[in-house]
């Protein structure tokens, strides 16, 4: 059980939540996988005046969509308490879903790719010279990669 100071920050958070879903006549959901926390502290800055942005605990927000949706007769709630799955967020608004969307869009900015993230579009290596001496053949070996040497550089044989 947890203790008491817990159950109260969960109950305020829930109410927070329920304020958010009175005052606010329309939401959408966002991903934040790979967002900074000075991207979401520009967003936030940046739809201040008209919306909030809601992360937390998934399962404190469900919760709190499904006693909501009890307590309002609104089912369709319980529907959006399903889609909270991964690193995700509400976006509460009243003002036009479009204009919101494009002023986050605003705030997208490129990042650098990690080891073990999934690229958004298809990336192609296209074949040719590297410039890379021939010592650097065993990092296209790993990824699969043809490869030649030719005078003295590695050399991709095809578009990858």
């Amino acid at each position: 059980m947890p203790s008491a100071a817990k159950l109260q920050k969960k109950q305020a958070f829930t109410d927070k939540i329920f304020n958010m879903l009175d005052t606010y006549s329309s939401g959408f959901i966002v991903h934040a996988d790979n967002v900074s926390s000075r991207q979401f502290m520009d967003i936030r800055r940046g739809i201040r005046e008209t919306s909030v942005v809601l992360m937390g605990k998934n399962t404190i927000v469900r919760r709190a969509l499904r006693v909501y949706a009890e307590k309002n007769d609104a089912p369709f709630w319980n529907e959006i308490a399903e889609l909270l799955v991964g690193n995700v967020g509400i976006v509460f608004t009243s003002s036009p879903l479009v204009e919101i969307k494009d002023k986050i869009g605003e705030y997208k900015v490129g990042a650098p790719a990690k080891a073990g993230s999934i690229a958004p579009v298809d990336v192609v290596v296209p074949g040719g010279g590297t410039g890379l001496d021939p010592s650097q053949t065993s990092f296209f070996q790993a990824l699969n990669i043809p490869t030649k040497i030719n005078r003295g550089a590695v050399e991709i044989l095809n578009d990858v």
